[in-house]
This record gives structure tokens, C-alpha cells and sequence, in this order.
């Protein structure tokens, strides 16, 4: 078994010693070979001269430190991309996850999930965090149709193949289950143990929330109908049509009937209908057209490839993929 722990930071200087230690004595009775994969998010504390330490400390331990401030969903990436390991495994550096809970996301992912998040059944933070956060939790649910209670949590195990293939970016580290099911992977969620925060505070400020509504919207448009916008934007036209065109024919048919013509507001509520209704179709319209044209092959996640080439075709011999 090889595991990737990746540790995205900022500004915890104070936890990452302890840390290291807790997931040292998670991961040598698991045996096999492991990495960390330290990902410092522009902290301006002591972070990156404590990571040199554990970096000379220890040969597992990887460092990536950023000039700035990018964000988790930046520091993820990278981390993914850098990952090296069968299984890949994500806390947050502020001890509030307990690092003795991995061993139990590696069985599940043994036993045939292929992400597995944690649950903070009994969160230990403020009110003002944790009511947002079922509010969030369940809307997420709701409009995703993927059934967790916590997306958020930092606490998740990945199979190699996972964190390969969804694209991470901006702030969509919230909705990777969400991201890692449409693309057909199986996800599941377990329990975990959750303390409150021994160092410091918490980084994420409360435009998180109006932030999280957006990259909600953004996660459902893109991995729902990237690849038809037209169907979008027409089911939005129709409707618009729908109403708008109602009240026009119910006064063509009045004047039809002989009952003298006069302007109405309903009347012109349904014209600025149809102008609208018009404008959406044409932006569908438009939207896939520049799809078509640039349009590359899809980035389909297979399960399996078993693909032979004909020797007529190829020149090649017969391959399996």
C-alpha cells in the first residue's frame, strides 16, 4: 500500500509539529511506503521554517510553498498533481480532525468506495459556522442529489484515480464528492471524531457563504450541461416564451372577437416576456456555437479501456490498453 498525505496550510505554525507526530504514529503501524505532501498557502507566520525542519527531519515529508495566498482549492490541485501514492489521503493542520481516523477511510476505500469523506457529527465549532454550514450542506445535497451530510469536511480519502481526474479549482474544494460522483465514481461518507481548534483561528471569514452559493451554481452549470449549453438556455427561453406569449393570445383572441384593442401593462409584461425569451434562446444559441467550435475530445472517466487496434488500420500490432 502506498499513501499520499497531503496537508494544505496557512499559518499554522503552532499545530504542525504535533500534527506530523500524530500522523506518524497513524502511519508506521500501517506499514508500506507513504508520503507527505505539505502544501504551505502563502503563510507570512513561521509555517515554512517548521515544515524545513520536518522536511530535514524526515525523507517522506514534501514541501510546496506558495508566494501568496491562493486558496485550499489551489493548494489541493497541486497536491494532486504532485501525489504519488495508490491511495490519497487529505486533513487540515489545525488538529481539529484526528489523523487516528485514516486507517478506517483506507478500509472503506479497500472495500470498494472510491472517495470517502468525513462526517463531523459533533462538530466542535461555534454556532455562527455550524448553522451556515448544515444550511450549505443540505442545499449542496439537495441540488447535487449526492446524499452527504458534510462536503466540506477536511478529512477524505481518495483513490489515486480520483484525485487524477476531477479538475480542482478556484473554490470547488467544497464540492469535490460532488465533482468525483458526476464523474461516476462511488462515494460514501463516515463518521469522524471532530475537536475544537487548539492554535490559533479560523482562516475562512463569513464571504465564504456567498462564495460557496456561487461555486454551488457554477459546479451544477458546468458538470450538468458543459457540454449542452443550449439545453440550458432553451428550457430557461421556453418558459419566458411560455408566459409571456399566454396574455398576448388572450388579447389577439379578444380582438379577433371584435372587443376594441387598448395597452394594457399584462400586455406589455408579456412582449418584454418574449424579447427576453428571445435573447436567452439566442445566447444558447451562441454558447454552443462556440462549444462546436472549440470543442476538444471530452475528458471521460473510464473504468476500464481494453481496446485492440486492427493491423489493417494501424500498421501496428494488436495492443491492449
Amino acid at each position: 500500500m502506498t499513501v499520499s498525505i497531503v496537508v494544505p496550510l496557512y499559518n499554522e505554525e503552532e499545530s504542525l509539529l504535533e500534527l506530523f507526530d500524530r500522523l506518524e504514529e497513524v502511519m508506521k503501524p500501517l506499514g508500506g511506503d507513504y508520503e507527505y505532501i505539505f502544501v504551505d498557502d502563502g503563510s507570512v507566520d513561521k509555517s515554512l521554517l517548521v515544515l524545513r525542519e520536518l522536511h530535514e527531519r524526515s525523507e517522506r515529508v514534501n514541501v510546496i510553498s506558495f508566494r501568496r495566498n491562493y486558496g485550499k482549492s489551489a493548494a489541493l490541485a497541486v497536491a494532486f498533481r504532485e501525489a504519488k501514492g495508490e491511495y490519497v489521503v487529505t486533513i487540515d493542520a489545525d488538529l481539529q480532525d484526528d489523523p487516528g481516523e485514516i486507517p478506517m477511510l483506507l478500509q472503506r476505500i479497500h472495500e470498494g468506495a472510491d472517495l470517502v469523506s468525513g462526517w463531523k457529527r459533533n462538530r466542535q465549532d461555534p454556532i455562527t459556522k455550524t448553522l451556515p454550514s448544515r444550511l450549505f450542506n443540505g442545499v449542496t445535497s439537495l441540488m447535487s442529489g449526492l446524499k452527504l451530510h458534510d462536503f466540506n469536511c477536511g478529512l477524505k480519502a481518495y483513490r489515486k484515480e480520483v484525485v487524477k481526474t476531477i479538475s480542482v479549482y478556484g473554490e470547488l474544494h467544497r464540492f469535490i464528492p460532488v465533482l468525483a460522483g458526476w464523474e461516476g465514481f462511488r462515494v460514501e461518507e463516515i463518521k469522524v471524531q471532530h475537536y475544537k481548534r487548539k492554535y490559533g483561528h479560523s482562516k475562512y471569514g463569513s464571504k465564504r457563504f456567498l462564495n460557496g452559493f456561487f461555486d454551488l451554481v457554477t459546479v451544477m452549470f458546468v458538470t450538468r450541461r458543459a457540454l449542452n449549453p443550449l439545453h440550458f438556455f432553451g428550457r430557461i427561453s421556453v418558459i419566458l416564451f411560455t408566459l409571456g406569449i399566454i396574455p398576448s393570445m388572450i388579447f389577439l383572441i379578444q380582438w379577433i372577437s371584435g372587443e376594441p384593442m387598448r395597452v394594457r401593462p399584462i400586455m406589455l409584461g408579456g412582449f418584454v416576456l418574449i424579447i427576453v425569451a428571445l435573447q436567452v434562446g439566442s445566447i444558447g444559441l451562441l454558447a454552443e456555437m462556440i462549444s462546436a467550435r472549440t470543442a476538444r475530445e471530452p475528458n471521460y472517466a473510464y473504468r476500464e479501456y481494453l481496446v485492440r487496434h486492427s493491423e489493417a488500420s494501424s500498421g501496428e500490432s494488436p495492443t491492449r490498453v
